[in-house]
């Protein structure tokens, strides 16, 4: 007797159709949505930095106050359902970005490992990496940009 085997939620349900808890669950916890971000004015090019929102905590790679980060910090970005396809500065990386593609999860992602440390452990994630904003003076932010692995090279 053959068993017919489930496909994971993300690849039975639509970004829209996902529960509140299944949608935070594909979050891969590598922090690099809370980088600061700069966009040339001429080119209108976005690059990454090594500097996070005051509200980034590098240890644990997430949010200290996630529930009220957008009233802390008015242009944190809810990412949803609606916008994830609008959002062309999220990772190349970020488990929104590749399901809204139609692309698989990496290997490293915790819903494939079972295990929440495989991105830290792969390399994947800012964790210990970065510096909060609260640190730098923001004329210096120009001279802090990063790629991050996973992400393309247009510092060129």
């Amino acid at each position: 007797m053959s068993t017919v085997k489930k496909l994971p939620f993300w690849k039975e349900k639509s970004l829209k159709d996902l529960t509140p808890e299944e949608w935070e669950s594909l979050c891969d916890g590598c922090g690099k949505c809370c980088c600061i971000r700069l966009e040339d004015e001429d080119t209108a090019e976005i690059y990454i930095t090594d500097v996070v929102c005051k509200l980034f905590d590098a240890q644990k790679c997430q949010c200290t106050d996630y529930p009220n980060r957008s009233k802390l910090v008015p242009d944190c970005v809810t990412l949803t359902p609606d916008n994830v396809h609008q959002l062309s500065w999220m990772p190349r990386t970020c488990a929104y970005r590749l399901i809204a593609e139609g692309k698989d999860l990496p290997d490293y992602h915790h819903l494939i490992s079972g295990d929440k440390n495989s991105i830290h452990e792969a390399g994947m994630s800012v964790q210990d990496a970065v510096i909060s904003e609260i640190l730098i003076d923001e004329n210096d932010l120009a001279h802090r940009l990063v790629i991050w692995p996973g992400e393309p090279d247009n510092l060129g």
